[in-house]
Formats: C-alpha cells, structure tokens, sequence
C-alpha cells in the first residue's frame, strides 16, 4: 500500500480520480478538492498574505527576486509521516511549493519517496499526468478509463464546435476572448487556457496556446477589442473576483471595454482554469456554453456569474 503526499491541487484531484484517495496521507495547503481531502494534514503555508492584486504582485516579486520560496515546507511532518510517492510540480513557482525546495527534503529520507513532477503546459499533457500518476500509484487502469471518459468529453466539445462552423457555411467568425488570469498588473490567460478557448471555438489573440501568462500592458488590452471578457484570477474565489472585478470598472479603459464586449463573465480562479487537472475538461465545456449559447455544455454547479 502507497503512503501519498500531494502538493499541488490538479494532483490531488487527479490521485483521487484513479482511486487514490484512501492512500493519501497529507496535502498541501491548496489541496481543497475534493472535500473529502480536508481531513487530511497541511505541509505546506503560503508566505505572501492576499491583500489587493497589485499588492501581492510586488510581494511575489520581491521574493523571486531574492530567490526566496513563496511557501514554508513542514519539513518535520513530511519526514515522520514517511510517505512513499511525493507528487509536485516544476511549472510554476508562484503556484505552489517548487521542486527544489521537496527534492532537498526527499534526499534526506529513509527510504526515499518517489517524486512525481507534473508540468503539463497544454490539455493533451494534462491528460497525460493523469496516466503519470496511474502508473506511479499502480492503478494504471483506473487512469485509462478516468482519461478516456475526460478525452471523451474534450471530443464532443470539438464536435459541438465543427457542427456550428459548418452552419455557418464559411463563414464563421470567432469570437475574440481576453482572458484576466490576474487584474492588477494584467496578466491573460497562459498555458492551457488560450488553447482551450480555440477548442470552444474562439480566440485568444493576447496570448497564444502552451506559452506561459506573462506581464501585459493595459494599451495591449484595450487594443484587442475583445468580444467576450473573462475575470478568472488565478487562486481566487468568486467573492474575491467580485471585488477585482469592481476595482476593474473604477478604471475608465475597463469601462470602454466592458461596454463594448457583448459577453463578460467572472469564474472562480481558485477551483477553475488556474489547475492543471481534470476539471479543465469542465472549463471546456463552460467555455462551448458562454460563446455559443448552448447551456446544454454548461456542467453542474460551475462557479460563476454573469456580468453582460
């Protein structure tokens, strides 16, 4: 029997899809779904406190910049509870512990865990960590089956899509999408989420498919015209979001856009589209409902509101 430590919330998601949960003895402090988790003990604490956007940017900054972690590991904990695969990541510093500082605690154990690194940067690579943890966790066929029903899903997306493309007989007009990872500075949506927005059928010009979100000023923004408007703040819940979303219209840029976008929407950016597991495939279908009027995709309880 496995003794389990996840560190990252897409992986604990994910453990627990392939039926890894009874196996799982502590998480991370984002570790939040399922709720059947919250039991379980927290290694690891933030180091940055949220105040504003622009606020906890300087403070990430800062740390980068003296190449300090924005996490405190419970290195004691880790140790006594002895566990046998370790999952993390390597994608991104901000989100969560990074490798470095777990490999040091790793190297110093006996026996020494087996580190599992997921760093998808796309939706196929995301199905593919979900193979990565079946086979570490030796449930390699509860993988397939979780990734074959998910696949499934991402292909009825791309049909639902190619079916109204054709309706419109050549010509289809994609819908222009800014996506806000972060308000405050700007930072659009990265990695995944361009490409999912293209699989639903629209575009995301600000950043293109697998590259990182990065720093964007507000002349880019504005200048994109987008149709549709998207405030998902990465690690953020809707309340949170309201609040951003009110400081946005306080700036007259953001009111000119959001006058002339035909759809703006606000998602929770702690749960959706900022973890790389598989409940993106449910950001997918969202996204098929919002640009094409089909609440047929919309899945149950996805959390957000509708602004136009």
């Amino acid at each position: 029997m496995q003794r389990i430590v996840s560190l990252l919330p897409s992986a604990a998601e994910i453990i627990c899809l392939v039926g890894g949960q009874p196996e799982m003895v502590a998480r991370s402090h984002e570790d939040d779904f399922p709720s059947t988790i919250q039991h379980l003990p927290i290694l690891t604490k933030a180091k940055t406190t949220f105040t504003t956007s622009a606020d906890v940017d300087r403070q990430v900054s800062e740390a980068l910049s003296q190449g300090q972690s924005l996490y405190d590991l419970d290195v004691a904990q880790l140790k006594a509870l002895k566990p046998t695969v370790i999952v993390t990541q390597d994608l991104c510093n901000v989100c969560s512990i990074d490798l470095v500082s777990v490999q040091r605690v790793a190297v110093t154990m006996n026996p020494r865990p087996n580190i599992v690194t997921l760093n998808p940067t796309t939706l196929a690579e995301v199905m593919e960590s979900i193979t990565t943890v079946g086979l570490a966790l030796g449930r390699e066929k509860e993988a397939n089956e979780v990734r074959q029903n998910l696949e499934g899903r991402i292909n009825k997306c791309i049909q639902a899509v190619e079916e109204v493309k054709k309706g419109c007989e050549g010509e289809y007009k994609p819908k222009k999408v800014m996506f806000f990872e972060w308000t405050d500075p700007i930072y659009p949506g990265g990695h995944w989420t361009p490409e999912m927005i293209e699989m639903a059928g629209g575009v995301h010009p600000i950043n293109s498919p697998g590259c990182p979100s990065r720093r964007v000023p507000v002349e880019d923004v504005v200048a994109l015209d987008a149709d549709v408007l998207i405030i998902c703040p990465c690690g953020l819940d809707l309340e949170a979001t309201r609040k951003e979303y009110s400081k946005l219209l306080e700036q007259d840029w953001f009111r000119g856009m959001a006058e002339r976008a035909s759809a703006i929407a606000l998602v929770d950016g702690n749960q959706m589209f900022n973890r790389s597991g598989p409940r993106l495939v449910e950001c997918t279908e969202w996204l098929v409902m919002l640009l094409h009027d089909r609440p047929d995709f919309e899945p149950a309880g996805f959390p957000w509101e509708r602004m136009k």
